[in-house]
C-alpha cells in the first residue's frame, strides 16, 4: 500500500471529510439505525455549530482522503470516527487512533460507539462502560479509553 499521510484536516478539505463520513456511515453504520437516527446524524454532520467544536485529522493516500478521526470536548472524546470501506483492516483506523493520542494530553478518551465499530474499538483497548443505549435514533454503547 502507498505511504498513508496523516494530517490535520483544514477548511480546503472540510467538505471532502464530511462527504466521505456520511458515505462511510450510510454502508455500514445506517442500516443499524432508524430514519430518526439517520436523520439525527445528518444533522450533526451539518451543523455548523457542532462542527466548530472539532479537532479533525485525516488519513490520505496520494492526496486522497481515506480516512477521518475527529475529537471535540478538548480531545477528551471521539465524535467522527470514519475509514473508506475499501481501506478497512489495513491500520488506516489505528494511525489515526495513535496520531490523537499523540495530541492529547488527557488522561482518559471516551467515544460512543455504534454496533458496527464495537469490536474495532475493543480490539484498540477500550472497554464498555454501560450498556447500549438509544437517544434520538442513534445507538451506541459508551466507552473509555485509559492512557
Amino acid at each position: 500500500m502507498n505511504s498513508i499521510l496523516i494530517k490535520q484536516i483544514k477548511n480546503d478539505n472540510f467538505e471532502k471529510a464530511l462527504s466521505l463520513v456520511w458515505q462511510v456511515f450510510q454502508e455500514y453504520e445506517a442500516p443499524d439505525y432508524t430514519k430518526e437516527g439517520i436523520d439525527e446524524f445528518y444533522r450533526s454532520i451539518h451543523d455548523e455549530k457542532y462542527l466548530s467544536m472539532l479537532s479533525m485529522f485525516g488519513a490520505f493516500i496520494n492526496e486522497q482522503l481515506i480516512g477521518v478521526i475527529a475529537t471535540r470536548s478538548e480531545g477528551t472524546h471521539i465524535a467522527l470516527f470514519f475509514v473508506d470501506g475499501k481501506y478497512h483492516r489495513k491500520g488506516i483506523g489505528r494511525k489515526l487512533f495513535y496520531r490523537i493520542l499523540e495530541n492529547s494530553s488527557v488522561s482518559k478518551l471516551t467515544v460512543n460507539s455504534s454496533p458496527f465499530a464495537i469490536p474495532f474499538y475493543h480490539k484498540l483497548g477500550f472497554c464498555d462502560t454501560d450498556k447500549e443505549q438509544i437517544v434520538n435514533g442513534l445507538r451506541f454503547t459508551p466507552m473509555v479509553y485509559e492512557l
